[in-house]
């Protein structure tokens, strides 16, 4: 049995808060994903879930409740706990440069892997805090904000005993995620104190790796990628969105191509009975003290490969240039 892990980085926009909009809005558009008077956030993602009997896992970022306090954090955590999804640590570091009585003395960075090791044990630390005080069931599994990780990020985790990390997207090792990590690696591995599940992916090309992100793959590639897990015995098959991302990048309007593929993913999965919705609390952490088994991802298909980029096309034209009206 393959556990589906459907992950959403749950997040305010830090450039939304630059051009001056107030948080109650950030909220609406970031969080709730509002737009032209349908939201197409978390609530929507929840409830799609929770009709084909999936699990979402909400990495949730509470640093900018350094600025506006926590209590924004705790509608968002009620109704991801009340509805039965689980609530996981996100980290944008970006926010420091906003926030006036510093826990790291004014010292700032993209990404938590620019901080030293006694800087991350501190900000994770606290940030864990914010998403406790806010209601969020104790934590145990972190995602890095632009995937911008290093092993000091893992040592941290472990200091603060939080077990699994899912900050390895393979797409951004030797980028922005400075993990020194394999970019074959499948399964869930133990290194440093805590648990590394990676992002799942399929080959899109020969040598290449497309994530399993919403955003990125088509609903074909996606079924195929689980479908191939599932076949192969996979212990977890990790999934990406963001709270937003069923908006056009100005997040005026909704994008109708994203939204068809999250809900045939949903769809997919839920036919499935090879295949369970999952989260971090659900995992075992034997999983990652099972024997190497050859675990491959499914090969590249031209064919696959060539409808999806057409899609991209026209959904860019009619969702982010306009073009075609929407």
């Amino acid at each position: 049995m393959t556990a589906l892990l459907i992950t959403v980085d749950t997040e305010l926009s830090a450039a939304l808060h630059l051009q001056g909009v107030a948080l109650e809005e950030n909220v609406r558009r970031s969080i709730w994903a509002e737009a032209r008077g349908q939201a197409v956030g978390i609530g929507w993602q929840m409830q799609l879930l929770d009709r084909h009997g999936l699990k979402g896992v909400f990495f949730l970022d509470p640093l900018p409740a350094l600025i506006h306090g926590v209590d924004f954090l705790k509608p968002i955590v009620g109704e991801i706990v009340r509805r039965g999804h689980e609530v996981q640590l996100h980290i944008h570091t970006e926010w420091l440069a906003w926030v006036k009585d510093s826990p790291v003395d004014g010292r700032q960075g993209r990404n938590i892997g620019d901080f030293t090791l006694a800087d991350q044990i501190l900000l994770l630390g606290l940030a864990k805090h914010l998403l406790e005080e806010a209601g969020a069931p104790p934590i145990t599994a972190f995602r890095a904000g632009n995937f911008g990780a290093n092993d000091d990020t893992l040592r941290a985790l472990a200091a603060i005993d939080i077990l699994w990390d899912s900050s390895v997207n393979p797409a951004y090792l030797g980028r922005e995620c400075g993990i020194v990590a394999d970019r074959e690696q499948i399964a869930a591995v133990p290194t440093h104190g805590v648990i590394e599940l990676p992002v799942s992916g399929i080959i899109d090309r020969p040598g290449g790796f497309r994530p399993a992100q919403i955003c990125a793959m088509s609903a074909a590639e996606m079924r195929a990628g689980l479908n191939h897990a599932a076949r192969e015995g996979h212990d977890a098959f990790v999934v990406v969105t963001h709270s937003f991302e069923m908006l056009s990048r100005d997040r005026q309007r909704l994008n109708g191509a994203v939204m068809a593929r999250f809900e045939a993913l949903c769809r997919t999965a839920g036919r499935m009975p090879q295949v369970r919705g999952a989260g971090f609390h659900d995992l075992s952490p034997a999983i990652a003290d099972a024997p190497a088994r050859g675990l491959t991802r499914v090969p590249a298909s031209r064919l696959r490969t060539g409808l999806r980029v057409a899609q991209q096309v026209l959904a860019t034209w009619h969702y982010e240039r306009r073009l075609v009206p929407a």
